[in-house]
């Protein structure tokens, strides 16, 4: 819903903040006084075409900007949203999404949402043929799951079909290559993910065997040899022996000596294990560079080539399973294209039974908004479901009823978008009509009121009107009026109160706002009015 409208230098319009609340607002005024220019507003908003034509004499650019709650709200969503355009007076139009810069299709998004605007304007939900068959839809109340559903597992299966991989020269080109790198990532042997590890480790050994082993013995020589480390600790042992003083120090220095000789024997040992085996140091390295190449093409680490590995074989083994695999999919994509025939069927059945009743129920609402002759045809074409709903409308006896695209008075296609709404309800939150009742007067324009405002039960209805018996109906309105000086022109919109409402219908009735006899009229036309929209809510 529409809950606040800002206008700058559009048109006549200087500045203009209108707030709107729920219900049917009218926006009322003398001619030319740029009553649809809120309506133009409003389409800006919902990317509607600018033209720098807009822009007010004088100003540099214009500017629109709206606030509208947003309905059903999904997690994460804002629950209002505020859309904004400027129109330079030379350039290209800026479009913003809560004050962010955004595209005009972003603009359009939104406003398919939002609004939906009838009359001498392009941008018509009803127009669009799967708008149109979701009309149909919701008339008819097709419950569309089991043919969303069937449709999803045949698409599944397509793609499973699909996976298997192609055509036969395509599928045996892949074979090979799985073929190929299974059987040298199976000869490689892994022997698990930290290999290369251990790999590392014994080609540092054997890298320099001859060092460690001269390491080995320099180091034994030193602890053990003659007058090594170990003779030393021994004659400081002799020194302090038996002598009271150095009690503890010579028990330490005999711990010293017993682990002196304990690693000593440990680095002969160490020493001795250690091999000069050139042959085994070129097996490692071979094998090194080996898992280098198989890290180069099939991962980053070891454990990426095993899991590669395990995907390969997972992979060619259904390949190689094709013929039977293939043969279970196709006959279940067979089945599921039986089950969206039969789906299928049943929407069209559907579609077509409601074909007729929708039309009825639109031309009873035509009659009554001053169309007592149109005729409307709902086409259902198509193979099943017969996805191709057209609705066409023919506004005068002996025409050829012509999809609504195509129908030529934007009074006329503006009333029929009326009665569709009256037999749809369900669409956007705010419904705008510009113009809905060209070209009537009387009962007729009373109806037209009375429908707007049923509209206004569940729905925002903006409505620019010149008919009091509209007007009359509206839970709120608001009056256009225009102000000329000797070189400028700007445009007011004020909210008009119960006494300033009878005073404009009083205007729209005779012209003659302070005629008492006007008066009177509106009065009664109001009370009248009100007392019927009441009645109904």
């Amino acid at each position: 819903m529409l809950v606040e409208l800002a206008v700058r230098d559009l048109g006549v319009i200087e500045e203009l903040r209108l707030l709107l609340g729920p219900g049917m607002t009218v926006v009322t005024g003398e001619t030319g006084t740029g009553k649809t220019l809120v309506v133009d507003a409003i389409e800006l908003l919902v990317g509607g075409r600018a033209d720098p034509i807009m822009v007010r004499a004088g100003a540099d650019e214009a500017w629109v900007e709206g606030r509208f709650v947003v309905p059903d709200a999904q997690p994460g969503e804002p629950d209002e949203v505020v859309l904004a355009r400027a129109i330079p007076a030379s350039g290209r139009s800026r479009a913003y999404v809560d004050g962010r810069l955004a595209t005009i299709a972003s603009l359009a998004e939104w406003g398919e949402r939002l609004v939906d605007l009838h009359g001498q304007h392009a941008h018509q939900s009803l127009l669009s043929p799967a708008v149109q068959r979701a009309a149909l839809d919701r008339f008819a109340q097709v419950d569309l799951g089991d043919l969303a559903e069937a449709r999803a597992r045949a698409r599944e299966l397509d793609r499973q079909l699909a996976a298997l991989g192609g055509d036969e020269r395509t599928r045996a080109r892949e074979i090979d290559l799985l073929r190929f790198q299974v059987d040298e990532l199976a000869a490689a042997a892994i022997t698990g993910p930290g290999e290369d590890d251990d790999l590392d480790r014994d080609e540092s050994l054997l890298a320099d065997a001859v060092a460690h082993q001269e390491a080995a013995a320099l180091a034994g020589e030193v602890l053990a040899g003659d007058d090594g480390a170990i003779d030393a600790v021994g004659r400081a042992i002799a020194a302090l022996a038996g002598r009271a003083p150095f009690t503890a120090q010579e028990a330490r220095l005999r711990d010293v000596a017993a682990e002196l000789a304990d690693l000593g024997a440990d680095v002969r040992t160490a020493g001795e294990a250690i091999a000069d085996d050139p042959e085994r140091l070129e097996l490692v390295r071979s094998r090194r560079q080996l898992l280098h190449e198989l890290r180069r093409k099939y991962g980053e680490t070891l454990h990426e080539v095993l899991a590669f590995a395990e995907e390969a074989a997972a992979r060619l083994a259904e390949l190689e399973q094709h013929d039977r695999r293939a043969a279970e999919l196709d006959a279940a994509r067979r089945e599921a294209a039986a089950d969206v025939a039969v789906a299928a069927a049943v929407v069209a059945r559907q579609r077509q039974a409601a074909a007729a009743p929708l039309a009825a129920a639109v031309e009873e609402h035509l009659a009554n908004l001053a169309m007592p002759k149109a005729r409307v045809e709902v086409g259902v074409d198509g193979p099943e479901p017969s996805d191709d709903v057209t609705l066409k409308l023919a506004a005068n006896p002996g025409a050829a009823p012509l999809p609504l695209s195509k129908v030529a008075s934007g009074g006329e296609l503006a009333r029929t978008m009326l009665a569709l709404r009256l037999v749809l309800t369900a669409g956007p939150p705010t419904l705008i009509f510009d113009e809905v009742d060209a070209g009537i007067g009387g009962e007729a324009a009373v109806a037209v009121g009375r429908s707007l405002a049923a509209l206004g039960a569940n729905q925002q209805v903006l409505v620019v009107t010149h008919l009091p018996q509209v007007a009359a109906f509206a839970h709120a309105h608001v009056r256009v009026t225009k102000e000329t000086g000797e070189d400028h022109t700007v445009a007011r919109i004020e909210p008009l109160d119960e006494a300033s409402r009878v005073a404009e219908l009083s205007r729209m009735l005779s012209g003659q706002p302070g005629s008492q006899t006007a008066r009177d009229h509106a009065e009664e036309l109001l009370a009248s009015a009100t007392r019927e929209r009441i009645g109904h809510e």
